[in-house]
């Protein structure tokens, strides 16, 4: 969970001084959309999918509690075990108790955001169990001490040149050019750990309340090593996860897949009903479903902000997003970025050490129009602003005292129409001193809080008001 203030102003900043971020940004997201546009364009029927996953989505969350004792019920059924964890130290807990009880030295990881969001990896590695992370993404990003930058792809920061040096400096092999030489280093390195692996770590993409299915999505083939080789499997589910009937599966899945990466299926779809059955010769002896709260119940309550919980970690509203092509996932501080980010982060964690992300959008709505289940991320955002607000009402805030004279000069400027020109002729005058072709820049404070990052436009010579006078005039005198 977060300890500190994320300051997502700091971050952003940072992050604009990175010619290299910002190049792969721009390719990434460009690559993603057009992928999805292509994908979504031979589904005739994709906006009837979008109001039905929407109307699942809905139902399940609105009798949440009745799916999960559903759900806990079929996995029992068909010999798995389903563990109920309240917060993130929960869920760890149960985890390390597993391993321990198991005698677990060894454990590989699938990728999931759920065990990121718990921070799961330190717990298991401060007791002495040694982790792996199987993405190859996640992999790059674990070899390197640092955490996803994306929800999808989580080592898009990192360059072939950086990942070429960072295995020749962990692993002492040349500092190979080509991609497929570094993924056949990383493919070497991962079959030596799941085969000495003791207990599989899984997140969960959907779970099937009928029947106790859970379903992971994938491409590299990883998750499905590590959920069926090792004798133990965990599986890590955060509890709006459940879809109620086999038959609905099909419709998120093909929502999932184009909007992720523009597939019409993803490489591997793996469905796992419990553990091995006698007379099959894969999967594990031991499976174990955690369910994970985590502030979940509590978004649930609200009829403001519980759409949040309909999204399936599709990652199609980051890469639409203006603000993340811009400034990427490190800026948002936590495990979700881009517009997920700015309303789950907030929710699952003190609202005033993450009050600078409701804020981190510019409401134009793309998020919304791309959702494979129409959350309506411009009225949740404005929903948690005004929370923020409410929870800073009363205590100094040298910003907001700024903003309210400013607004109140602008109000009174704005009312008096000899003001209104003065002020327009002073601004022409002054800028002159700022003024580098047709943009100002190196405004003085507070306005330098804008010039600093952003365009600003010079003021025209001839004002709007002029401008129309004279067209109105000359067309009077015309006719």
């Amino acid at each position: 969970m977060i300890t500190e203030r994320i300051d997502f102003k700091k971050n952003s900043a940072e992050a604009l001084k990175s010619p290299k971020l910002k190049k792969a940004l721009v390719n990434f997201t460009d690559r993603s959309r057009n992928s999805r546009k292509k994908a979504i364009s031979e589904v005739s029927e994709w906006e009837e999918l979008r109001s039905e996953a929407r109307r699942i989505k809905e139902q399940v969350i609105n009798n949440l509690d009745s799916y999960l004792l559903e759900l806990e019920e079929s996995v029992t059924r068909v010999g798995g075990k389903v563990h109920w964890a309240k917060n993130a130290e929960e869920a760890s807990s149960i985890v390390v108790n597993i391993a321990r009880e198991n005698n677990v030295r060894n454990v590989v990881k699938s990728k999931s955001m759920a065990t990121e969001e718990i921070e799961l990896n330190r717990h298991l590695i401060s007791s002495g169990i040694n982790t792996v992370e199987t993405d190859l993404g996640e992999y790059i990003v674990q070899l390197c001490n640092d955490h996803p930058f994306h929800i999808i792809t989580p080592a898009i920061h990192k360059t072939k040149e950086d990942i070429s040096k960072l295995f020749s400096e962990k692993f002492g092999v040349p500092e190979y050019e080509e991609p497929q030489e570094l993924t056949n280093i990383a493919r070497k390195e991962l079959r030596e750990k799941f085969l000495s692996a003791d207990m599989g770590i899984s997140g969960v993409n959907f779970a099937v309340a009928e029947t106790g299915t859970i379903t992971i999505v994938e491409n590299e083939g990883n998750a499905r090593l590590a959920t069926t080789y090792p004798d133990i499997h965990v599986a890590i589910m955060g509890i709006e996860k459940i879809v109620p009937k086999f038959e609905q599966l099909s419709i998120f899945l093909s929502l999932l897949a184009r909007s992720a990466t523009g597939q019409k299926s993803s490489t591997y779809v793996s469905l796992i009903t419990g553990p091995r059955r006698e007379g099959e010769s894969d999967g594990p002896r031991q499976f174990h479903l955690v369910f994970l709260d985590n502030g979940r119940s509590d978004i649930a309550k609200s009829k403001e902000t519980r759409e949040s919980l309909y999204c399936i970690r599709c990652g199609a509203c980051i890469n639409i997003c203006p603000v993340y092509r811009q400034v990427g996932g490190h800026s948002y501080g936590w495990v979700y970025s881009g517009p997920i980010g700015a309303v789950i982060t907030p929710q699952l964690n003190d609202l005033q050490k993450t009050a600078d992300l409701p804020f981190a959008s510019s409401l134009c709505g793309a998020c919304r129009d791309v959702c494979p289940v129409k959350i309506d991320f411009p009225h949740v955002l404005l929903s948690l602003r005004q929370r923020v607000v409410e929870k800073t009402k009363g205590k100094p805030n040298p910003a907001q005292f700024m903003e309210k004279m400013a607004f109140r000069i602008w109000s009174f400027v704005f009312s008096k129409p000899f003001y209104y020109n003065l002020a327009g002729r002073m601004m022409v005058f002054l800028q002159y001193f700022y003024q580098k072709e047709n943009e100002l820049q190196g405004l003085p404070y507070p306005f330098s809080k804008w010039t600093k990052e952003k365009n600003f436009p010079a003021f025209s010579k001839k004002p709007f008001r002029r401008r129309w006078k004279e067209k109105y005039s000359a067309k009077m005198e015309h006719q």
